[in-house]
């Protein structure tokens, strides 16, 4: 099933990876609701001008698509669009639903490991960690934050990588492999508000 979708992402380093995105949504692409080439330039308007294009864009999606780059807390706007995105809106009478989220993690010199690092569990299979600072707050207090916790093993207190967190982190290669699958997932840990979930939903200042 097709859902209407936002990107966010820093321009200056992810936008090819924006473009890569779009591209495999193939047909689905339609539902993209952020900004393309062909979007008005707002670089010389006022922060509150921005602020209400960006709203407009998110209303009407249900998953928002993040780009973890090197340099993303340098956006100013990637954690408030994040916020947003998990607000439920009135706006004629319509209330939206908190969007679903997933992170999507930039490839960098061939390699993830600005990001990742790697390790083993206790039955010697790998597993991943997360550099969290390199993120912002109301994006690693979502990540690992099912609740019960979802395990991949118990024993080992590993969380299951996709329905563990409410904001999943997913390598660039495999998303672009079957975007629609991940989409998929974050939208339906969306319904009932998140429910399963303790939620960040705003932004630390």
């Amino acid at each position: 099933m097709a859902h209407k979708t936002f990107i966010s992402y820093k321009y200056s380093e992810a936008q090819g990876l924006r473009n890569k995105i779009i591209k495999a949504l193939g047909k689905d692409a339609k539902f993209y609701q952020g900004e393309t080439s062909e979007s008005p330039d707002l670089t010389n308007t006022s922060t509150e001008n921005i602020k209400n294009k960006l709203k407009d864009m998110i209303f009407n999606t249900t998953v928002t698509i993040v780009i973890i780059s090197p340099n993303i807390k340098q956006s100013k706007w990637i954690d408030w669009e994040i916020e947003y995105s998990l607000k439920k809106i009135t706006r004629n009478d319509v209330t939206s639903s908190i969007n679903g989220i997933v992170g999507v993690i930039q490839k960098v010199n061939n390699s993830y490991d600005w990001f990742e690092t790697e390790g083993t569990n206790c039955h010697g299979h790998g597993t991943l960690t997360y550099k969290m600072e390199k993120v912002y707050d109301i994006i690693s207090k979502n990540h690992f934050n099912s609740k019960p916790e979802i395990w991949h093993c118990d024993k080992c207190k590993t969380y299951e990588y996709l329905n563990g967190s409410y904001i999943a982190f997913v390598e660039e290669e495999y998303f672009l492999e079957n975007p629609e699958k991940y989409i998929e997932n974050a939208y339906e840990k969306s319904k009932n508000d998140g429910y399963g979930y303790e939620l960040t939903r705003k932004r630390i200042m």
